[in-house]
């Protein structure tokens, strides 16, 4: 679909069309408000982004000439400024949504779908006809089943059909849907890609006339029924094979918060670094040009235009380095940004502070990149087994062991040394093994510490003994029990990977609930113990998306419209392959009646809100481990 870009910062319109031409998108990139008007006015878009501070024509007027106009496309504000007053301005004057830079890209691309999503008649984006499937959030395709390669643009003509499947294309339609301003084609080309459309739908078994042609007037979806479903919740980049696309329901936010593969990470790493080349120079131009203007304004031979120049100049290094994730260098230059923001001129005193900012900017815009910020990000940590005051031969066995087996180890002598190190940990997945030795207080502290920052990781205590009062204490702080009486090294070491594969794999855990002020506070009640969430406000549509999702947990409300919990619950019992799905009910409803009904139609659990997050992992983590725990003692 295409997306108007209205920015005069050279290097965020490269981010920001090399991103959204990622998801398929058509960028049309113009750099100041007169040409945006001009733009908006003549072409058909699916929503616009916007800048706030742009030469010739602001955003603030152009978003209301554009509404003025009855020009209802949505449009997604960005500017550097983070205050109320600038938010409320430019939603008054009829923006639809609103990001302060930097900015996740990731995010942003979310909240271009979602405005998307408010401006169709049809919300759900999952989009299909008959056998064929499209999810525009991976850009996977497949006909009965079989998955489709195509093309950038036979995907894109594909998805055009199906958002408006009522509607004839022309060619000239088509092409000015889908390729940019500057690079019209020929209509032979449109017919080009859509014969080798249709050339791989019929490989895949899709009838020849799926896409019909009308002479005269253009193509279309030759079919009568469409079959909407759910958009992808949390993934605003392509999945990895490990973490399938899910949906959610469109009354929720986003959750930005996705995993993305090694190798994503280090080709837009390669990207950010590339256009920091080309980009840092800019940066020191326009320092240089502030530095000239501090010191105008330390002579008293600076103007008020200089100091606007100057505001200008600021605001936009705050949206660049902000970018590039600069945190650092881009506070300092908000800093300078503020110090300009205002209707008179600077003091004396207040242009004195000038030259220590900007040379403080050029430093940490001299040193820095995209790599040394983001190093941690793209570093990807070995699972890791943490040793803490074992005897030195089984140390040793479990490091060769786990070289072997490609897991990392960590070693500590001493209690006090494990707990210096949780400090720094980074959170990776770990399991910490440690020795009940002497007394236990020092362990037990030392296992609440671990709780507290990292409530994912788990500590096996291994002891020479398999007395219950010593079992019962570990368990008791939190712990989990292992007595090595004749316990084989082996073992010891698959017990404890056991653990280590059950704190990597992502625990998915659907949640159905109409109360719509939850759903969107579940997601954040979990993330600490690393599961992911998938929300539903709407029961009829549960089917499809536990389909989808294939959730490791299932957390319901009892009382929900037209389908309640326990309907739910008994339909998922009666179905062999979900009947093992834990299943949580969490209701404000606490009488005895509707606990029992629950348990009858086979809950695994009944706990009552409002709750706490740690609470509601530990009983979801709890249920796992019973159904693990067959595969672990064989």
């Amino acid at each position: 679909m295409k997306i108007l870009l209205i920015e005069d910062d050279d290097s965020l319109i490269t981010l920001l069309t090399r991103s959204l031409n990622s998801q398929h998108y058509i960028v049309d990139a113009v750099r100041d408000g007169e040409t945006g008007w001009t733009y908006a006015a003549t072409f058909d878009y699916d929503s616009i982004i916007l800048d706030i501070m742009l030469p010739k024509l602001d955003g603030i007027s152009l978003c209301q000439r554009l509404r003025g106009a009855g020009h209802t496309t949505p449009i997604l504000l960005l500017t550097a400024q983070d205050n109320t007053t600038a938010k409320v301005q430019g939603l008054d004057a009829g923006a639809d949504d609103y990001m302060v830079k930097p900015f996740d890209l990731a995010e942003l691309i979310a909240r271009v779908r979602a405005l998307r999503r408010r401006g169709r008649n049809n919300p759900l984006p999952l989009l299909g006809w008959g056998d064929l499937l499209l999810n525009p959030s991976t850009c996977e395709v497949s006909y009965n089943g079989q998955s489709l390669a195509l093309t950038t643009k036979e995907y894109d003509l594909l998805e055009l059909f199906l958002r408006d499947s009522a509607h004839v294309f022309s060619s000239d339609e088509i092409i000015d849907r889908l390729w940019s301003s500057d690079d019209f084609p020929a209509e032979a080309t449109v017919r080009s890609h859509l014969r080798r459309l249709r050339h791989k739908l019929q490989a895949a078994g899709a009838p020849n006339d799926l896409i019909g042609t009308i002479h005269g007037r253009g193509y279309y979806l030759k079919s009568h029924q469409v079959n909407d479903y759910l958009d992808n919740k949390e993934n605003f980049l392509p999945p990895t094979s490990e973490q399938p696309a899910i949906p959610h329901s469109p009354d929720h936010p986003i959750d930005v918060h996705e995993s993305v593969d090694f190798n994503q990470q280090q080709q837009y790493l390669s990207f950010l670094q590339e256009t920091w080349a080309t980009t840092k120079p800019q940066c020191l131009d326009r320092l240089a040009e502030l530095f000239m203007i501090a010191d105008r304004l330390l002579m008293s031979n600076g103007s008020y235009s200089d100091q606007q120049q100057a505001h200008r100049q600021a605001h936009q290094l705050v949206g660049t380095l902000g970018v590039f994730s600069l945190l650092s260098a881009m506070e300092t230059a908000r800093n300078i940004e503020r110090l300009f923001d205002r209707s008179t001129l600077l003091t004396p005193i207040e242009a004195a502070t000038l030259p220590t900012l900007l040379q403080k900017l050029a430093q940490e815009v001299a040193d820095n990149s995209p790599g040394s910020v983001q190093k941690d990000s793209v570093s990807p940590s070995l699972p890791l087994l943490l040793l803490v005051d074992l005897d030195p031969d089984l140390v040793r066995s479990l490091t060769a062991m786990a070289n072997v087996h490609g897991y990392g180890t960590s070693i500590f002598s001493t209690i006090e040394a494990a707990t210096d190190y949780l400090t720094t940990a980074p959170d990776s997945s770990c399991v910490i093994l440690a020795s009940l030795t002497g007394s236990p207080e020092p362990l037990f502290s030392f296992i609440h510490t671990v709780h507290q920052r990292f409530p994912h990781w788990s500590v096996l205590v291994l002891s020479a003994s398999d007395g219950l009062s010593e079992r019962l204490a570990v368990v008791r702080h939190g712990g989990k029990f292992l007595s090595t009486i004749n316990l084989k090294i082996d073992r010891l070491f698959a017990i404890a990977t056991s653990l280590l594969q059950s704190a990597i794999t992502i625990t998915k855990v659907m949640v159905v609930d109409d109360d719509l002020d939850w759903l969107r506070a579940f997601p954040k009640l979990l993330q600490p113990w690393g599961m992911k969430v998938t929300t539903l406000a709407d029961p009829q549509q549960f089917w499809t998306v536990l389909q989808l999702v294939q959730p490791d947990a299932l957390v319901l409300d009892v009382q929900m419209p037209e389908i309640n919990g326990l309907e739910l619950c008994q339909v998922l019992r009666s179905d062999p392959y979900w009947q093992r799905l834990p299943i949580l009910f969490l209701t404000v409803s606490n009488d005895l009646l509707t606990q029992q009904a629950a348990f009858s139609v086979g809950a695994d659990d009944y706990l009552y809100k409002p709750m706490m997050g740690g609470e509601i992992a530990q009983r979801i983590r709890h249920r796992l481990a019973r159904l693990q725990a067959g595969q672990i003692a064989t």
